[in-house]
């Protein structure tokens, strides 16, 4: 068999993989024992990670839509469609009325040459990605915090902790190649805390399990503030010389003792106490956190407080210290790099900032908007209100994965023209006009961007099936029948031209990479990488506090709706379903949707393991069958969000946060009744 070394297509640890080939097949995947990561390890998904790559439903010809039917077509049949009706919308509608969803599943050079299509070919600033639904306020709070939206830190430093928070994470489950770092150091001596409403394998592990009531963080993060600043845990020094406004959040945290912050959350006074003293107690603390704390009408907000919470006792710039937002997809993060937003180019440039956009119409040799674009969800708006009209959606399916799947199935439905790529049919590809078939990460080259800032290589293995060819291919077609010249002989031209673009990525190149790849920013070819961010200075100058204050949930419970509904993953599946459950062993364990529910609601509702189940909110209902479990804090259920038999955005509300625009996923009100027979 040959053996090709590449990365990882699940979640944001950017783990090491091998690849086995034979006859032009994937026969299994193992891990590299050489990764500084990884370290020769695997969770189950990546030991299974190549299983869907010749799984026979995979698409493998062009199709254009002819009424009800899709019929089968050439790539130039189909390029020059979408060129002529988005050059015809363009014309005859405007810029504005066009928009581009690009992927974290996606490779760094093809969504920055998505960006690069939407900016200079099809002249708008409306492009996005699913990082709008999960991290959108990392990048808002710690760019504003820090001067960097990422991961301060490394996943090796967490080894090095004396206290470790977990925060809205389900470590173990969805990374557990970073489960495996703070397991180490909790058998080191570090302590651990873990604030969860559901009762993880992390918090069963836990030192201290704090329980907050969902969309409640900022009041207990505050409170944790407010203790430390009595019990004169700050580190002034570092406040002193590399911060500003702290003076603000000191009053804005005053009124959050910890018997305020356990009327609003539901955690003890007691043990919000006890974190605080041992938090600020610590000589080296770290903080985790993923969706729990961003999926939230407060997300922005709720990161702030954490980055309040860090910068208030000096926990970042040093080994075992630092921020790390977990990356649910392999590329979230290079996706954002990259400039896949819609208000920034590539390594977060400002579109609004003449210099910044005359820079990037010189390379590209052509006229760009100033003005930020629309975001994902805002875009599923205008096109319900006629204002977008044509639409290209690269890897994403946002059926599954965007919330109030109804009014997302409307806005798809009110386009003039859409275009879906994909390596499988999804319940979005149903609505397209042209479908391109995609290649898997296994079968082309690129580079993702890890969770803790690590360029890496991704090396084609084997051949796409049928006509399906690497997005890079076609998106450079489709560029140049726009207008725009696009000649790249490969994957590493692209990065080439991303680093004279990108100052973090300026000393980053494809014979540099090797198996262990790069840290960012690494901005000249001499530089060895950045492992630990701000250990000097931060990018602004002075780190900035700002205050935040506790604000309700969008939707609370009532009467009618007595439950709080979360949504998440499970450990055996990714996403929208579209990979893990075409990958037999983790399909078998995991095969049908759940809600989990407190034995003391399910009680109330006279409800027993196993029954099906309606789970309904103001938006809509689907059936699932009932795990009872004491993992769940009472008042809250859990569905998963992976299964198109009963999709879990049916359920949740459109509510945006104002500050980064990201849904709120994670507080629903609802209810839970038995299904008749």
């Amino acid at each position: 068999m040959n053996k090709i070394h590449t990365t990882c297509v699940y979640c944001g640890c950017g783990c090491g993989l091998i690849l086995h080939e034979e006859d032009g097949r994937i026969l299994g995947a193992s891990p590299s024992p050489l990764h500084p990561m990884s370290k020769g390890r695997l969770c189950i998904k990546g030991w299974l990670a190549g299983e869907f790559v010749g799984h026979p439903d995979r698409l493998r010809n062009v199709l254009i839509r002819d009424d009800e039917r899709f019929v089968k077509a050439t790539w130039q049949e189909a390029l020059t469609l979408v060129a002529c009706r988005f050059k015809d919308l363009r014309d005859s509608c405007g810029p504005q009325s066009l928009g581009v969803l690009t992927s974290a599943k996606g490779t760094n050079e093809e969504n920055y040459l998505l960006m690069k299509l939407a900016r200079a070919a099809l002249r708008t600033n409306n492009v996005d990605h699913v990082a709008r639904l999960c991290h959108a306020p990392t990048v808002a709070g710690l760019s504003f915090a820090f001067g960097s939206g990422a991961m301060t830190t490394s996943i090796r430093s967490l080894g090095l902790s004396d206290v470790i928070l977990i925060v809205g994470s389900n470590t173990a489950e969805q990374h557990p190649l970073v489960a495996s770092y703070i397991l180490e150091a909790k058998d080191a001596g570090a302590k651990l805390i873990v604030a969860d409403p559901r009762s993880t394998q992390m918090a069963k592990l836990a030192d201290l399990h704090l329980t907050p009531k969902s969309g409640t963080d900022t009041a207990w993060i505050n409170a944790l503030i407010n203790i430390i600043i009595e019990e004169g845990l700050v580190d002034q020094d570092f406040i002193d010389s590399r911060t500003e406004g702290f003076e603000s959040v000191r009053q804005a945290a005053a009124k959050y003792t910890p018997e305020v912050a356990e009327r609003i959350s539901g955690i003890a006074a007691r043990n919000v106490r006890e974190a605080a003293i041992i938090y600020g107690s610590a000589h080296r603390a770290s903080i985790i956190y993923a969706m729990g704390i961003t999926q939230h009408l407060a997300g922005t907000d709720n990161v702030q407080a954490l980055a309040n919470l860090v910068l208030a006792t000096g926990n970042v710039g040093r080994e075992g210290t630092g921020l790390c937002p977990l990356r649910g997809h392999q590329n979230v993060q290079g996706a954002c790099d990259m400039g896949a937003l819609p208000n920034v180019f590539c390594g977060y440039q400002n579109v609004a900032d003449k210099a910044i956009r005359e820079k990037f119409e010189r390379a590209w040799r052509a006229e760009l908007v100033e003005s930020p674009g629309l975001t994902a969800i805002e875009m599923m708006d205008a096109a319900i209100e006629g204002r977008l009209k044509g639409l290209i959606i690269v890897g994403e399916n946002p059926m599954m994965s965007f919330p109030d799947r109804n009014r997302i199935e409307k806005a798809l439905k009110s386009l003039d023209f859409l275009v879906v790529s994909d390596i499988f049919p999804t319940e979005t590809t149903k609505l397209a006009h042209v479908i391109l078939p995609a290649a898997s990460f296994a079968e082309k080259d690129g580079t993702f961007t890890s969770t803790e800032r690590r360029v890496q290589r991704i090396r084609r293995v084997v051949d796409p099936p049928g006509d399906a060819l690497a997005e890079r291919q076609w998106i450079t077609e489709l560029m140049c029948k726009l207008g725009v010249p696009a000649n790249y002989a490969s994957a590493a031209d692209i990065m080439q031209e991303i680093a004279s673009l990108a100052p973090q990525y300026g000393g980053i190149g494809y014979d540099r990479l090797g198996i262990k790849g790069l840290q960012w920013p690494c901005p000249t070819r001499d530089h060895p990488g950045t492992e630990i961010l701000h250990s000097e200075k931060f990018s602004i100058g002075r780190a900035r506090f700002r205050p935040v204050e506790y604000l309700p949930p969008c939707e609370v419970t009532d009467d009618d709706y007595p439950l709080l509904l979360t949504t998440g993953r499970s450990q055996y599946h990714f996403h929208s379903g579209t990979m893990t459950r075409r990958t037999s062993l983790l399909d078998r364990e995991v095969p049908l949707p759940f809600v989990e529910i407190n034995p003391d609601d399910a009680g109330i509702n006279k409800i027993r393991n196993g029954q099906i189940v309606s789970v309904e909110t103001r938006r809509g209902s689907i059936n699932l069958e009932v795990r009872v479990t004491p993992d769940v804090l009472k008042g809250h259920i859990f569905v998963p969000f992976h299964f198109e038999e009963a999709p879990a955005n049916i359920l949740t509300l459109q509510a945006l946060d104002p500050k980064s625009k990201i849904p709120e996923f994670k507080v629903s009100a609802a209810r839970i009744k038995v299904r008749q027979p």
